[in-house]
């Protein structure tokens, strides 16, 4: 067999055991069979806390997964990991200072304090350090006496090891603070039991970050000082960045479109120059071409998956295949993160599946009876009902009036920082390619034409049109819509400004700013910008806006004229101000066509609306909409 990526997909040897490929799935929920399935080298199912009510992050009930009641459940673990062949691992972590505890309990940390929580956290002592090191060498033994062929220990993102090794967390003057070959005694005491415990055989993975991304964070070469020392007792080491609760470097854990792809990598390559153990890295490494490279040019040995395998479980599959065009790209939108989302609307943008695995198929069944399925609009909640349609084996028609596909994220594909749409509009590009659905743009639909066509449904995605706010000026002829500012930048004058901050507004700001290098001014009636973005999307953007030196914002001021010299606009405090402006765009928000989509009522029994068209919204809800409309008809 040829492969196109014959890196990515040569087999390896972890100490005693043999991987098929480089790719690791690693653990973002409690649920990754579909993962498993999508044939990765190896599959990390989940996590496991190592000291019960004093060391979860999710809750102090959280029971000890190897206990007599549990350990039947985690044992399925291991067995739903091996279905595609994979090798089974599970993550081991301590949230030392952050674990979550009972009323009046404390938590445990290299240093005494009280947390924002009021929950007291305790400086560990002697005591309390042999005690956590033998529940992680309990928890080692039993995960590897239960049948996982190897354990993946969490020594990154601000847990217990990592409070010890980071002088952000670290600020004790005992032989346990201070240089980095004190910081580091605790963790490699861990290390050094957990390998007696399980053995010169038992392949043992430790997370790392290279990068805590907050001032006062560990420096790099400690980081590489400590992997060197603790190379002796593990087999591989993964790579990864940022924090966990500290949000502001959490951005840097799992990255925004703010960030480059592969950031991790370097870092990766040079601790790779440095051991003699493998090295594995993650982190935006989003397609295979991605991973076959790093693996090439001899960066890394395996690379680590979290959230395209969230977007596309079958990434693997697809990869080995030479079918990269089919892989459903992830778009870094965070939307699969309950950090960022706190804990609502948890999904992902372009899989329905995730998050929804109880509800949603894995594998979407052929419908009994063939229809006729008429669908209008072709952005990303048309494009997707079309494609599960055609999935069901309907004959499926999809309107379009403009001469492409993609609505909004035609435009928003444009973007500098928008790679990952562009990715994504790509992929629904090439799946309509191979499909027999038949597209037909530069169609404008009309109950006339729906009528001829006679469906046997109509879906209706017909999405939104930019709003025009009532501003006195705002016909003027350096006037111009979101839209027209994307796809004509070339146009846009030198002192720019921009009516509406949300978070299409910001971005055209941010780029306009820091990459054209032009005087903008935002000007946002609320008190937020990008008020739609989630959490961890706000801070990040809010860290690149402070890199854009020509970039100003004003918020809680709204826009009172606009005259062919710029915009007059009145702050919180009632000051007028006029800004000068050789162009002015408009960024006030959509409305949706519910008028035009309305029309389509009447005509046919079964007729919905979905995406934009129904209320403006997020690709995550467009596509929903779309696949599950489509998937019952």
């Amino acid at each position: 067999m040829s492969l196109r990526y014959p890196h990515l997909f040569s087999p390896l040897k972890i100490n005693s055991i043999m991987v098929s490929n480089r790719i690791i799935a690693n653990p973002m929920s409690q649920i990754y069979e579909d993962k498993a399935l999508g044939r990765p080298g190896v599959v990390i199912a989940g996590s496991v806390i190592t000291q019960p009510g004093k060391s979860s992050w999710a809750s102090p009930d959280e029971p000890y997964a190897f206990s007599k009641y549990q350990v039947e459940k985690t044992r399925q673990r291991v067995l739903r990991a091996h279905q595609g062949g994979a090798k089974a691992s599970i993550e081991i972590g301590h949230a030392g200072q952050y674990a979550r505890v009972a009323p009046g309990d404390y938590a445990l940390g290299p240093v005494s304090f009280v947390r924002e929580d009021g929950v007291e956290v305790r400086a560990m002592d002697e005591a309390m350090m042999d005690e956590a090191v033998n529940w992680y060498v309990q928890t080692a033994k039993d995960a590897q006496s239960i049948g996982f062929d190897m354990i993946f220990m969490h020594f990154g993102h601000g847990w217990l090891a990592t409070e010890f090794l980071s002088p952000l967390f670290n600020k004790r003057t005992d032989e346990y603070g201070g240089s980095v070959e004190n910081r580091m005694k605790f963790p490699l005491r861990i290390l050094r039991e957990v390998r007696k415990a399980v053995g010169p055989y038992f392949p043992i993975e430790m997370r790392v970050s290279a990068n805590e991304w907050m001032p006062g964070g560990i420096e790099f070469e400690d980081v590489l000082t400590f992997v060197k020392a603790a190379q002796k007792y593990i087999d591989v080491v993964q790579v990864s960045c940022g924090l966990d609760i500290e949000h502001e470097a959490n951005v840097y854990m799992a990255t925004t479109n703010f960030s480059e792809h592969m950031p991790n990598v370097k870092y990766a390559k040079k601790i790779k120059e440095n051991v003699d153990i493998l090295v594995s890295v993650v982190g935006a490494i989003m397609n295979p071409d991605e991973a076959e490279k790093i693996i090439a040019d001899g960066c890394a040995d395996l690379v680590a998956l979290g959230r395209p395998l969230a977007a596309d479980p079958n990434w693997p599959i697809k990869a080995l295949e030479g079918r990269p065009e089919d892989i459903v790209p992830c778009i870094r939108c965070l939307q699969c993160y309950h950090i960022s989302t706190n804990r609502r609307n948890v999904g992902c943008s372009v899989n329905p599946r995730f998050a929804n695995e109880d509800w949603v198929p894995r594998v979407l069944p052929k419908a009994e009876t063939k229809k006729k399925i008429l669908v209008i609009g072709a952005g990303p909640a048309g494009c997707k009902a079309a494609l599960t349609a055609y999935e069901r084996g309907h004959e499926v028609i999809l309107l379009e009036q403009r001469d492409h596909i993609g609505g909004a994220i035609h435009y928003v594909a444009m973007e500098r920082f928008k790679i990952d749409i562009k990715a994504y509009l790509e992929y629904l590009k090439a799946q309509i390619a191979k499909s027999t659905i038949d597209l037909r743009l530069n169609t404008t639909a009309t109950p006339e034409m729906v009528k001829e066509i006679r469906p046997d449904a109509v879906i209706v995605a017909v999405g939104a049109s930019p709003a025009t706010p009532p501003i006195k000026g705002i016909d003027g002829k350096h006037v111009i819509n979101f839209y027209a500012a994307i796809e004509q930048e070339e146009q846009i004058g030198q002192n720019v400004v921009i009516i509406g901050g949300g978070t299409i507004g910001a971005e055209i700001g941010l780029e306009l700013s820091l990459l054209k290098k032009k005087n903008v001014t935002i000007v946002e009636m609320a008190s937020e910008l990008a008020a739609q973005g989630n959490m961890l999307y706000k801070i990040a953007l809010r860290h690149k806006m402070e890199q854009a030196k020509t970039l100003h914002v004003m918020m809680e001021t709204g826009c009172q004229e606009i005259t062919e010299e710029g915009v007059r606009v009145k702050t919180k405090d009632g000051e007028e101000v006029f800004l000068p402006a050789d162009t002015v765009i408009i960024s006030t928000g959509v409305r949706a066509n519910k008028a035009v989509a309305e029309s389509f009522y009447g005509i046919v029994p079964q007729t919905y609306m979905i995406g934009d068209c129904e209320k403006p919204r997020k690709i995550q809800e467009a596509t929903l909409e779309g696949y599950t409309v489509a998937s019952t008809l």
